[in-house]
Order: C-alpha cells, then structure tokens, then sequence
C-alpha cells in the first residue's frame, strides 16, 4: 500500500481507504469486523465515517471492530462527519441535532466518541455546509474541539470552492485553523469539481482529497449493462435511488460498456480499471471504498496493480472514450 500525506500536514493515509457506510445499513457487527481485518491487513490506514452513517449505528459498529480486533488506536486514522445528527438512534431529533452549530459540532462529535469508543478522531469533517449557521462560529467551534483534544484536524465534505475559502479567510482573520481536506465525489463521471473547480484550493491552501464514489455507486463496474439493476445492488437500497435517474442513463451506460474491452486488454475488471485511473490523479490523498462484501473489497484492492499499465496511450482512450474531461 502507497501512503499519502493528507494535504498539507504530516498524516500519512493509505491510497485507498475505506467508508463505513453500509455499517448498519447493509452489513452487522460479524460481517463489518471481517471487511475492517481485511482492509487493515491490506495497508489500510484511514477509515471514513459519519454520525448519521447507518442511521447513526455505523461508528458504534466499526469501534466494536476495532476493539474486538484488538489494533492500537495510534495506528489507524479516524474521521467522521458532522452535520446531519444521528438519525434513528435517536428517533426524533431535536431542532439542535443538525447542522453546523457551535452546540451540534461540539456534543455531535462527543456522541461519535463514544459511539466509536476512542478519545479522538484525526480529523472532524463538516458533512455539509450550513447556510443557517454564521461560518465564523463553525470555524470556531472546530478549532475548540481541536484545541481540546477531541480532533487533531477538521476538514469539509461536498462544499464549494468558494464556501472552503470564504472559511479559510475567517480561520486567517482570527488566526485559527483552516479545513485540511475536502471530500467530494470523484470518479470518470464526476470530475468537474476535481480537476477543475478546486484547482485554487490546491494551489493556496495545499488541500487534501477524501473523494468518495469511485466507481459511481457501482455504475462503473458495468453491473447496470443495458439499466438492469441486479437484486441486491447498491441502487435497489432507498439511500440510493435518488441517483439512479442521474447514472443510468443510455449515454453513460453506453460509454461504460465501451470501456470493457479495455479493462480485458489490461487484464483487469472494470472495477480496477477506474480506481486505478483515480489513483492517478495526484491531488487525491486517499479514495474511499464502500464496499459491502469481503470479495469485493479485494477485488478493488487489486487495482494498485494496474496504475502503471495506465500509459499515456491508454489514458487517451479512456478519455477518448468517456469524453468527461472538463472543459
């Protein structure tokens, strides 16, 4: 496993790191110890959750995982996400369970805690931006929960660029710590904001990439060939519908299934074929995987194997072929 600084501090993450998910969700406490052990065993370092990740039982299981498997803290790196609470666990959530308030960000990461059972996280993510909170008090509330302890660096999820800078000026006027990491998505389908949109971002503040949805919800192994969705798939569980209308259209199926013959001249899945192009891209720190069963997960793995045969030559047939480079 290659290993990675996240951003511009001196954390070392795994090229691939793993999301939690389907904890809760898809998989129970056997199922999410057996895909931890196998992703630890494989170089992986860095583990992505979220308070409201599997209606907020996910960080319970995967601080189980970890204790049952018996692997030192100091070993791993640990995040989560603040923003959208706790979900079902608590059944009805009061108007302060959400969003990005000095109150919500403070005892919302408290409760992830002790969820996962440790006394920090590396880094604290705000999940989404809240318009109806003043960005300075958010600003100052993850530097508070920095300065006691509880996070060693906080980071944001699916902003814009200009919401991290305007956050990166108030942090700069007040002399506090500016957000490390964005995560947004990331794949042959989404690339707008990657390659384009954060180019600043990159350049001033040195930020690192958490991206999420390599393989566009398993849209980009061609398993939907011809919009058939097989039982059991990603995009039959309610979490997911709302993106099938938006990938699985005929013009992108149709690009997918001709990458194909591609993937078998290199030798390898489709699946590896394009976290293998991911990887490429220097500005990603780490790439998370969802993946819900053991022989999936493995399988995604395998895609390091691959980046070097990613030549020039069949770069430009990837591109020539999806024709999503942004413009």
């Amino acid at each position: 496993m290659v290993y990675r600084k996240l951003g511009n501090t001196g954390i070392k993450v795994s090229a691939f790191g793993f999301g939690s998910m389907n904890f809760g969700l898809v998989n129970d406490l056997k199922q999410a110890t057996e895909l931890v052990k196998i992703a630890v065993e494989n170089g992986i370092n860095f583990f992505d959750n979220a308070e409201t990740y599997g209606s907020g039982k996910a960080e319970e299981i995967i601080g189980q995982a970890i204790k049952d498997l018996g692997y030192n803290r100091s070993d791993l790196v640990l995040t989560t996400k603040i923003f959208y609470g706790r979900g079902e666990v608590r059944k009805v959530m009061g108007p302060n369970a959400t969003g990005l308030s000095r109150k919500h960000i403070i005892e919302g990461l408290k409760a992830s805690l002790a969820a996962m059972q440790t006394d920090y996280v590396d880094v604290v993510l705000a999940h989404r931006y809240d318009a109806n909170t003043p960005l300075e008090e958010t600003v100052r509330a993850f530097n508070w929960v920095i300065d006691q302890g509880l996070a060693f660096h906080w980071g944001t999820s699916e902003w814009t660029v200009q919401q991290v800078e305007e956050a990166w000026e108030v942090a700069n006027k007040l002399n506090l710590v500016g957000p490390i990491c964005e995560q947004p998505q990331y794949n042959l389908l989404a690339r707008e904001k990657v390659e384009k949109e954060f180019l600043p971002l990159y350049k001033t503040y040195g930020t690192g990439l958490t991206t999420w949805g390599p393989l566009a919800s398993g849209v980009l192994t061609g398993k939907y060939s011809g919009g058939k969705v097989p039982e059991g798939s990603r995009l039959t569980t309610s979490l997911f519908q709302q993106y099938k209308g938006y990938l699985l259209t005929e013009d992108k199926l149709a690009k997918i299934d001709s990458l194909k013959p591609l993937a078998e001249e290199l030798g390898c899945s489709m699946a590896q074929l394009c976290l293998a192009w991911t990887y490429k891209n220097e500005h990603v720190s780490t790439i998370m995987l969802g993946a819900s069963k053991p022989e999936q997960l493995l399988d995604c793995l395998k895609a390091v194997q691959y980046v070097d045969k990613l030549t020039p030559e069949v770069l430009a047939k990837i591109e020539s072929i999806m024709q999503t480079k942004p413009k």
